[in-house]
């Protein structure tokens, strides 16, 4: 069954303003924290949470206690575990209706003025990090000063944070309130936020907002020379600056169990190691319609494994309680004829990516680039794939046939972009290549590139369990006469393949195809189909490759610096519809089978997943369902 038949509709609220005022009840707490507090350990409950903390409405009251079960694939997974426990400054909620919003989190109230120029936000008054420390508009002077505006640790800023290429400006108002502010019209910024907070460096990226108290000691506005290589040495860094990142020992809360954070969860044991452990927050800024301080659940439990078979084993004898995460389309089968035994039901969430092969239009190879620069060799390249077959035997037919555009229901969708070059015609295909004058062929029947090479493509995935994908489309392309080579690498060598511009093409999930201005960097070539090009623009011509003068990337730049000064929603996703048009109708990256229904693995004793969740990177992954709503039935 096609997803998109069960997907709800996209439109996009917002409420421009909210204050969250306490339940009536009296504040409840969980037993673990309960006896910190009778030992003395820890303050009460009322003192730990904001005065008027946020109201999180549970699906369901829940139940305090137990180890959530999960799994990961060493210590480069670290975005699964994260997107269970981001904070953003605003995030975005689906309701029953199916409509995505916006809706403040740790926050009091937020204002926009009348042209999108300023945005004020109000931090909820006795907000504290996980130390117990308070959370004041000094840690975001401290963000912005010292991180944001310091050039040793941000290098570039990014344009989605500098629309116009004038960066944002932020303004301290008193101890709560702080102003951020735009030199032309920026209306997207809130979207931008709930998807990336205000980006790097650190990994979980809380909006605005850096612990001074901690991080001073490692930043070289406060600490000598001396010290930042004593901190340097002391973590094995090689300089004080790798200390900062997403990677960094001290600012990824994955690695640093010492970082104060506001999420729900903080680090307990790091990777590596066989289990990784989080543990509750115990200055958790948000109850439930009861007054429960949030999460319900004391600890999430990662173990390691590395081969999809043993995830599935994993699977089958209860060791999960619920994750997304590695539950495979493939094996939907699998784990449907095993939900008895293994005492789980099969969940499901409607994916806005589309599983793509993404070409490197900056690889080493320069012959082989060439060829990707030509339209036809793309187009031929799409009419060469069967969809439909790899839909029915890779994703057992949940599915759909699609290019990398955005999905059914996004505001931005359109259905001929949707079915761009994405019809299977391998003679048309074979015509295009001949044309290029692609027609000279090897002993084994591959064409020969211009080189006398001959014309065989390395595509690597990070995704065993897609094998069969490749399998397919190896099988697809033989028939054009083109060699696909899978490689199947683990997730740290692609990551460092993706960086340093090692690799010809990927298969991956192209996504951000639900709100496409929210992330539009991923059509921008960031981090995916040109990123060497991206770099360039980004830095305005300080770095990266300059791409030809004529190239259309150039247009799809030009349409997002339009888009994100325009002065109106109206003109602003004008430029965004241009922008996808001409990604799309280049066809730089070739879309394979998109908005499959993705399967959760959901144990019967875990209550509160929803089904039929948006699953895209732009609303964080399972971070959508609220996971600190969730509980295990003890």
């Amino acid at each position: 069954m096609s997803a998109k038949r069960t997907l709800a509709a996209l439109a996009i609220g917002l409420i421009s303003s909210a204050s969250f005022l306490a339940s009536a009840h009296a504040f409840q707490e969980a037993p673990m924290l309960a006896e910190k507090v009778a030992a003395g350990e820890l303050p009460p409950v009322d003192e730990r949470l904001p005065e008027n903390p946020t109201v999180l409405e549970a699906v369901e009251v829940g139940q305090y206690g137990g180890t959530w079960q999960r799994a990961y694939k060493g210590p480069g997974d670290r975005w699964g575990p994260t997107k269970l426990m981001e904070e953003r400054v605003l995030k975005w909620e689906q309701g029953d209706d199916g409509v995505l919003r916006l809706v403040p989190a740790y926050i009091e109230s937020y204002e926009v003025n009348e042209d999108s120029t300023e945005y004020t936000f109000t931090l909820l008054a006795g907000l504290k990090w996980s130390d117990g420390e308070p959370v004041t508009t000094e840690d975001v002077r401290f963000w912005y000063e010292d991180i944001f505006l310091n050039p040793e640790i941000v290098p570039v800023i990014d344009p989605t944070f500098s629309p116009g290429g004038k960066p944002m400006e932020v303004e301290i108002v008193d101890e709560r309130t702080f102003k951020v502010k735009f030199a032309e019209p920026y209306v997207y910024f809130l979207q931008i936020l709930a998807k990336d907070s205000t980006g790097e460096p650190s990994l979980d990226r809380p909006s605005f907002l850096f612990p001074k108290h901690y991080l001073a000691q490692f930043n070289d506005k406060y600490a000598s020379k001396e010290e930042l290589e004593a901190a340097a040495k002391k973590y094995g860094a090689e300089k004080w600056t790798d200390l900062w990142g997403s990677k960094g020992v001290i600012t990824a809360w994955w690695s640093n169990p010492d970082l104060p954070v506001i999420t729900a969860w903080k680090i307990e044991r790091p990777a590596p190691g066989d289990v990784v452990t989080m543990v509750r927050n115990p200055y958790y800024y948000a109850v439930d319609q009861e007054g429960n301080q949030l999460p319900y659940i004391d600890r999430i439990e990662h173990k390691l494994f590395q081969e999809q078979e043993s995830f599935n084993l994993m699977v089958v004898q209860g060791q999960i309680d619920m994750q997304m995460r590695y539950a495979s389309t493939a094996d939907f089968t699998f784990y449907k004829e095993n939900e008895e035994k293994g005492n789980f039901r099969v969940g499901n969430s409607t994916s806005a990516t589309t599983w793509s092969l993404v070409p490197n239009y900056n690889m080493k190879d320069e012959v082989l680039r060439k060829l990707f620069e030509e339209k036809d060799f793309r187009h031929a390249l799409n009419l060469a794939i069967d969809r439909e077959l790899i839909n029915e035997l890779a994703f057992s037919g949940l599915a759909e046939g699609r290019q990398a555009a955005p999905i059914s229901g996004s505001p931005y969708y359109r259905e001929d972009l949707e079915k761009h070059w994405a019809e299977y015609d391998p003679d048309a295909a074979n015509e295009l290549l001949d044309g290029l004058g692609l027609t000279e062929r090897d002993s084994g029947g591959f064409r020969l590139r211009p080189d006398g090479q001959r014309l065989a493509i390395v595509v690597e995935s990070a995704h065993p369990d897609k094998s069969t994908v490749l399998e397919l489309a190896a099988d697809n392309l033989r028939d054009v006469g083109i060699e696909l080579l899978p490689r199947m690498i683990d997730r740290t060598q692609w990551d460092s393949n993706r960086d340093n511009n090692d690799f010809q093409v990927h298969l991956y999930t192209f996504d951000r195809l639900s709100v496409v201005p929210a992330d539009p960097r991923i059509m921008m070539g960031n981090d995916s189909y040109a990123n060497q090009y991206y770099v360039w623009y980004s830095t305005e011509g300080a770095s990266g490759i300059e791409p030809p003068a004529d190239h259309p990337i150039r247009q799809v730049w030009a349409a997002w610096d339009k888009a994100s000064t325009a002065g109106s929603l109206e003109e602003a996703d004008a430029a965004v519809n241009e922008m996808i048009e001409t990604f799309v109708t280049e066809g730089w990256v070739i879309g394979l089978v998109g908005e499959e229904a993705v399967p959760a693995i959901v144990s019967n004793n875990f209550i509160n997943f929803v089904d039929g969740k948006v699953e895209d990177d732009v609303t964080r992954g399972v971070g959508l369902s609220q996971p600190q709503q969730m509980w295990i039935k003890q």
